[in-house]
């Protein structure tokens, strides 16, 4: 049997779970809920009135409050004790992983494929979600790739299908999700001792921002070591990440606000693995709220990752990484205070 047989044996295997279900579809376990819609806008900042208003959204021309589309998952969602209950019972041997996913995921392990990162999500939205629906889904692997060679390593990507369902057996929405189960790059092993300098390696470049006619402003300003934040000109009401429109009185004419770069961490995530070249670690990536009233998200550096804690003050500064992007980088604000800068300054922005 030649070397390559294996592989394509495997190949082989993978590509026949394209097309399996994951079975019966799986209720969610609440119907959609003015609370849980409540609790979901206050956390992520959202003033849409439609989400919380039933004459506001009867205006809109809905029947009544809507769910926002980005809930879409959180309705069929068990929350984390129910997913450690399940894998803790599979530990024991008194639950088994026997679905599709569970084997596919299990023949990739076996196969040296042992990490997993999740790659892209993209959702379609047959109809907004109302209060009282009540939201079931069913998984089918649509596709397994093959064999393909990442900046992180050889892998397979696995794109799944999610179709929800309402009350009455209707589509609501269908999901692809995508991941990439690869096998890790291990370090190179040493080798003799080389005299004489050692060849300089390129630092690979961080990835490039896709600009559009709505957030080119922003990178824009960066490069001249301005934050910008997009503010509408119809209420005055500030939004980022950039978009076309206000979320509060639905205006598409807006201008900018020079922030004075000074907040607090309101939520933050730890980075080890994978590690990207271009970056460095362990790297902190923060929710930072501007006192302006607005968030972003961004790198903060010049603290210990086991000393970030929520609720510390930071002030950006501009990081120029290569002749075409400069970014800003948060760093904690110590004892002796922060020089001023100028605040809440007008720009114009392009349309």
């Amino acid at each position: 049997m030649s070397a390559q047989a294996p592989s394509d044996d495997l190949e082989q295997r993978l590509q026949g779970f394209a097309g399996q279900s994951s079975g019966a579809s799986s209720e969610g376990p609440d119907e959609v809920n003015q609370a849980m819609i409540r609790h979901w806008v206050e956390a992520m900042g959202d003033t849409n009135p439609v989400y919380v208003d039933d004459g506001a959204a009867k205006d809109a021309g809905f029947p009544g409050v809507i769910a926002p589309p980005t809930m879409l998952q959180a309705w069929i969602m068990r929350g984390l004790r129910a997913s450690q209950d399940v894998e803790a019972a599979r530990a024991a041997g008194t639950a088994q992983g026997d679905g599709p996913t569970d084997r596919l995921m299990s023949m990739l392990d076996e196969s040296g494929f042992t990490s997993v990162v999740a790659t892209n999500c993209d959702q379609h939205y047959e109809r907004p979600l109302v209060l009282g629906d009540r939201v079931s889904v069913m998984s089918v692997i649509e596709s397994v790739s093959a064999e393909k060679s990442t900046g992180l390593g050889v892998g397979h990507f696995i794109t799944n299908r999610m179709d929800f369902t309402d009350q009455h057996g209707e589509s609501v929405a269908t999901m692809r999700f995508r991941i990439l189960k690869f096998r890790p790059r291990t370090e190179a092993a040493p080798g003799p001792e080389v005299t004489g300098a050692p060849e300089a390696t390129a630092r690979p470049k961080r990835p490039r921002p896709s600009l559009t006619q709505d957030n080119r402003f922003f990178f824009e300003g960066t490069q001249e070591g301005n934050l910008l934040i997009q503010r509408c000109s119809g209420c005055g009401t500030l939004r980022h990440p950039p978009r076309p429109a206000c979320p509060t009185c639905r205006s598409f004419e807006w201008d900018t606000v020079k922030s004075s770069g000074r907040g607090t961490i309101y939520s933050y995530v730890v980075n080890h693995h994978p590690k990207v070249p271009a970056f460095d670690y362990p790297l902190v990536v923060a929710l930072i709220e501007l006192e302006e009233g607005t968030r972003l998200v961004a790198n903060v550096s010049g603290i210990a990752t086991d000393a970030v804690v929520i609720g510390t003050p930071v002030q950006a500064r501009f990081e120029t990484f290569d002749d075409e992007l400069t970014l800003p980088v948060f760093h904690p604000v110590d004892g002796s205070g922060i020089e001023d800068t100028q605040t809440a300054t007008d720009s114009k922005g392009a349309h």
